[in-house]
């Protein structure tokens, strides 16, 4: 089990304790209520005054914590934990002042008792638990009592006022249960995000690893395929076709030597600060000319589509394979024209390719980018791994979907970071 972050703690103590302050205000407003009224429409004398400043007080403290609370100033249990003591200690004294343990508002004290279940740990939340014991245990023996002439009258004060006070305490209750579970989803939701990008990370670079062997080893092939090409370029027997084909070859081994070569600084060893911010277009264009320079037979073209001249941006050399990744996973769909839309705004940098195929497969949508696909799936398991990678690091997103006009879509949203080599940032 992993051990708790005080930071996430902290965040959740500040939360609860925001939730305290809404309760707290909502409780002063129901005895208030309760007070006011019930001379009136219950002919119960009460000592109005003494309970009328308990409320004034415990408002002044609501709002100073209320204060504190927008100040985004660090809360500590045991903070929280005296709030809860001072909130038992003012119900008391109004309990008191009411009739003690026979007032049918005593079930509030357990409101206090839920939150801190509910926020703090378990010695604190004992804590408030004995106390809340302790306070209607000595209101059954001290207490002012409530003067009611007819018995009869008086039961049936104290079961509707038992009614109000669950309905109240029950709203309270479930209402801030409520926006525990939330929190408490949403944290896990964050916990699942980080597990799995770091599963990714993990995958990344155990492929990073065989990579690296895989380049070692294919140097010496390569070098002997040069030689081959080289002794029969000289040939003399060999038609112009049979040239032409050497040279394709001859150009694929240099574009594989330079990838092979390359390798270490396209899997990250360049810092961000070393990065030149240069025009988005010139970037694209480069990148897919590269590309085409290893798929020949490929068709793709560049549409910009944003308003103005292209934004400036510091591309991570990763950010190039993961491109051309996803350009080959687009020529094997399909062998039509593969559309490259690149568009921008004041905070993303977008780019969108388009290809004629049949589409993403469901279980692409669902799982790709965060584990390798089977080959079943047309090899495009790892690409899109590594392409989620190298995106999710610059600080970006990748989205797949199948457009209704038919084949697949993928885009490449980038933060703009326009001036970055001016700046410095």
């Amino acid at each position: 089990m992993a051990d708790p972050d005080p930071a996430e703690d902290a965040s959740n103590l500040r939360l609860n304790r925001r939730r305290a302050v809404i309760l707290r205000w909502w409780l002063l407003a129901a005895v208030a209520i309760a007070v006011s009224s019930a001379p009136t429409l219950l002919d119960i004398a009460l000592p109005r005054v003494p309970m009328f400043a308990v409320l004034a007080l415990m408002a002044g403290f609501n709002a100073f914590l209320e204060w504190r609370a927008r100040t985004r100033e660090a809360v500590g249990a045991g903070e929280l934990f005296g709030e809860l003591c001072v909130d038992l200690a003012a119900l008391a004294i109004l309990l008191y002042l009411s009739g003690g343990a026979a007032n049918p508002l005593i079930s509030f004290l357990l409101v206090p008792v839920a939150v801190a279940a509910l926020s703090l740990p378990g010695a604190l939340t004992a804590a408030v638990a004995m106390l809340a014991v302790a306070l209607y245990t000595l209101l059954m023996w001290q207490f002012l009592p409530l003067a009611v002439a007819d018995a009869e009258r008086a039961t049936r004060l104290h079961l509707a006022g038992m009614w109000l006070t669950f309905v109240v305490s029950a709203a309270m209750i479930a209402w801030f249960v409520a926006r525990m579970t939330a929190s408490i989803r949403e944290r896990d939701s964050r916990l699942a995000t980080a597990r799995e990008q770091a599963l990714r990370d993990e995958r990344v670079v155990a492929l990073g690893a065989l990579a690296a062997g895989a380049a070692h080893e294919l140097g010496t092939p390569l070098a002997t395929i040069a030689v081959l090409v080289g002794e029969l370029e000289h040939d003399p027997s060999l038609d112009a076709d049979a040239r032409a084909d050497l040279a394709l070859v001859r150009d694929q081994v240099a574009l594989c030597k330079g990838i092979i070569s390359g390798m270490a600084q396209r899997g990250g060893a360049a810092r961000a600060e070393s990065l030149q911010a240069q025009d988005a277009g010139d970037w694209l264009r480069g990148v897919l000319a590269r590309w085409q320079a290893m798929r020949p037979r490929a068709s793709a073209a560049i549409h910009v589509a944003g308003r103005g001249e292209s934004p400036r941006q510091a591309f991570d050399p990763a950010l190039e394979q993961a491109v051309a990744n996803l350009l080959n996973n687009a020529a094997d769909a399909a062998a039509g024209e593969i559309r490259i839309e690149l568009d921008w705004d004041a905070a993303w940098l977008r780019l969108t390719i388009c290809d004629q195929g049949p589409g993403f497969a469901a279980q692409v949508l669902h799982r790709g980018g965060r584990e390798a696909l089977p080959a079943s799936h047309g090899g495009a398991g790892i690409g899109l791994l590594l392409a989620f990678s190298a995106v999710a690091r610059g600080g970006g997103r990748i989205g797949l979907d199948n457009p209704p006009a038919g084949g697949a879509r993928a885009c490449i949203e980038l933060p703009r970071t326009d001036n970055l080599e001016e700046t410095g940032k």
